[in-house]
């Protein structure tokens, strides 16, 4: 009899043990779900990055991410056509040392050009250059909310409630880039077209003294 009362104690409370469990995790999944809804309807509520504000939000965003592939559509045209620029110029430079260029050259150039010649896309150059410049932890110190919004046909700047301005332009799609790091970003382009030159001449050279030798090597 003793045991069957404690049988007969215990049998209900496990069933509520594993009722509390239950609805504890219902509960914990319509929270998930609460809160997903509300980050979707956050972002819903971004205004379009066809305005200069919808811009600057998204970049905020993408730099507390840490994710600088992200801020990339959200740079001027230059900027972006600077990125493509050096990813080309960097793949063909390094192809030429690969081919033509003698030890050692040839392994510390092919080495020095390798991140940026490995690169897919603009996006991924840009992340290069902005890991290794510190561009988002100089983005993170200043950015805020948006103070004011001043916009004049294509150009526009949009003001922080620290007093910082960061200054946009419309881009032929309609979205707003941002014009930070386009001086930088077209000056490292340049460079990489001129070291390309460069390149291609010495290699030229070294091609034909190496058709000359003797022993054709």
């Amino acid at each position: 009899m003793g045991s069957s009362y404690s049988a007969a104690v215990q049998s209900p409370s496990g069933k509520s043990s594993l009722s509390r469990r239950r609805a504890l995790q219902l509960g914990l999944g319509a929270g998930g779900v609460l809160v997903l809804g509300w980050l979707g309807y956050s972002w819903l509520r971004f205004p379009s990055d066809r305005t200069p504000e919808g811009a600057y939000l998204r970049v905020v965003s993408a730099v507390n991410r840490d994710r600088p592939e992200a801020l990339f559509a959200y740079l001027e045209t230059d900027a972006q056509h600077a990125c493509y620029s050096v990813g080309k110029y960097r793949r063909q430079a390094r192809d030429r040392v690969l081919a033509d260029y003698p030890e050692p050259e040839r392994s510390e150039l092919a080495e020095r050009y390798r991140l940026f010649a490995e690169a897919t896309d603009g996006e991924d150059v840009f992340a290069l250059y902005a890991r290794s410049e510190g561009w988002l932890d100089r983005l993170r110190r200043d950015l805020s909310g948006v103070a004011r919004v001043e916009e004049v046909g294509a150009r526009a700047s949009v003001e922080t409630v620290r007093g910082t301005r960061y200054s946009f332009r419309r881009r032929e799609n309609g979205i707003w880039g941002l014009t930070t790091f386009t001086a930088p970003l077209v000056a490292e382009g340049e460079k990489a077209a001129r070291d390309l030159q460069v390149i291609e001449r010495a290699a030229d050279d070294y091609a034909r003294a190496k058709r000359r030798a003797p022993d054709g090597g």
